[in-house]
């Protein structure tokens, strides 16, 4: 009786030996290269494709070569008895000159093959000012590897120069924070002399004073969503004041000392402050319970920012780190070490997913969410207590010692420095800027300092790029990749 085998699944067909010897030509070529020093065949395709890479890497950039170059050449062909090279264009309307020039000097054979090679990829090859130019010679040739921009240097965009609009008198302490109103109506500020004062905008009147903590107010904020204004200070009290009946209405008991920097989440009811003991509270702006204690730093948590997309909340801190906080998991995302110094303020871009941390050392600036480093502001030598940053990217860094700086976001560029006045009856050491932030429209600048006065800047109405030119010039620190 004969044995019925059961049918397995059918062997997948071989690869003909044709095709296995032609994918491996190369590697044997050279693994034995040493022994019979037989050179490596030729590619075409691969060749075509090395040498428009090469081409378009060195010399995208040049559209023709020196009247001075073109001239000697011409002279040095005719001397020697060959008739000039006509000025031929490619097909792409790329002038040839450069590429002539770049084969005159090659052995016979080679540079048949290299003409024969530029003139099959000529069509691809365009200088500057050709939209696509890289997309369609990667969609032509079929190539798999999209070829390397040229590095570019941005220009900075022109700003008008800030100046002084008006100067504030009212506090009896060190002015250490300010908040807007979001109607952009009235805004208030903190000071060493514990109270909380409220101000017009446009007139700079005082329309009203808070009293309650029993230390510096060191943070103030004022919801977008309801009627509270949010304050702490060095008394580890963190109050919430119902701006209908100008009344403390909540206490968030938990800190253990000073709490110094505060910020409320743009969409959700959550409150975050930071203080000297070295953590980040989370807390429930309505029922006053702490959701979140945000614990890694190991020093002061100098300043705090909150924004709507992860990271949510960023924190700087006096042991020389940032952290980016996932407030979902309570955990952070990425520590930023690269600061020598401890890092006092933070700024948020809101027209752009970016964020600046200011140490003495340098300003830094990241790209949110990984906290990937762009680049450094260098210049201002001081110990930079606050930044802010309008709409329209101009940031703002001001110092312990009066410093102020005005530079271009996008770019680095540094585009005005000044000196805080000091007010008559106060010591020339009392020159320092504690707090700043620009009002909703970004067009007026209020800082808080050390002479206890208010400062009001605006931009200067006057200026034109002509009077005022930018004087910038492209440096290796300024190239993005």
């Amino acid at each position: 009786m004969t044995e019925v085998t059961p049918a397995g699944p059918a062997d997948p067909p071989l690869t003909p030996l044709e095709a296995v010897v032609e994918t491996s030509v190369k590697r044997t070529h050279e693994m034995f290269l040493a022994n019979y020093e037989n050179p490596i065949p030729d590619d075409p395709p691969s060749q075509r494709l090395k040498l428009a890479s090469k081409i378009m890497d060195e010399w995208d950039h040049v559209k023709e070569l020196p009247k001075a170059v073109l001239a000697q050449s011409a002279t040095k062909t005719l001397g020697g008895g060959k008739p000039a090279a006509k000025e031929a264009a490619l097909p792409g309307g790329t002038p040839s000159t450069s590429i002539q020039l770049l084969l005159e000097d090659m052995p016979a054979a080679q540079k048949a093959t290299e003409s024969a090679q530029i003139s099959s990829t000529a069509g691809v090859i365009a200088l500057r000012g050709t939209a696509g130019t890289r997309e369609t010679f990667a969609s032509q040739s079929g190539a798999l590897v999209k070829l390397r921009e040229p590095r570019k240097i941005p220009k900075p965009t022109w700003h008008a120069p800030w100046k002084l609009m008006r100067v504030i008198s009212g506090h009896l302490g060190w002015v250490r924070s300010v908040t807007v109103d979001p109607g952009n109506e009235w805004f208030a500020t903190g000071a060493g002399d514990r109270v909380i004062k409220i101000w017009d905008m446009a007139s700079g009147t005082l329309k009203l004073t808070l009293t309650g903590h029993i230390s510096t107010v060191r943070g103030l904020k004022v919801s977008s969503r309801h009627p509270y204004l949010f304050s702490c200070g060095e008394d580890k009290m963190v109050k919430c004041w119902d701006l209908e009946t100008n009344k403390v209405i909540r206490h968030y008991h938990g800190h253990l000392s000073g709490v110094f920097t505060m910020d409320l989440h743009p969409t959700l009811d959550l409150l975050v402050t930071g203080g000297r003991d070295s953590a980040a509270r989370v807390w429930d702006m309505r029922t006053k319970n702490q959701v979140l204690a945000l614990t890694g730093h190991r020093q002061t948590v100098t300043d705090l920012k909150c924004q709507e997309a992860d990271p949510q909340i960023i924190t700087a801190s006096s042991d020389s780190t940032v952290k980016l906080w996932d407030l979902a998991a309570g955990k952070p995302m990425t520590t930023l070490t690269h600061h020598k110094k401890g890092v006092r303020a933070l700024a948020i871009n809101p027209s752009t997913f970016t964020f600046a941390s200011a140490s003495p050392d340098n300003i830094k600036e990241w790209k949110c969410p990984e906290g990937e480093f762009i680049q450094n502001l260098s210049g201002h030598n001081s110990i930079i207590s606050t930044m802010a940053c309008n709409q329209d990217g101009v940031l703002f860094s001001g110092g312990d010692n009066g410093s102020m700086f005005f530079w271009d976001f996008q770019t680095g560029y540094n585009f005005q420095t000044a000196e805080t006045l000091v007010q008559p009856g106060s010591l020339e050491s009392e020159a320092g800027v504690f707090c700043s932030t620009f009002d909703v429209t970004g067009s007026r600048l209020i800082t808080g300092e050390a002479d206890k006065t208010i400062k009001i800047w605006k931009e200067d109405e006057n200026a034109t790029p002509e009077t005022h030119p930018i004087d910038w010039k492209p440096s290796i620190s300024n190239l993005r990749f």
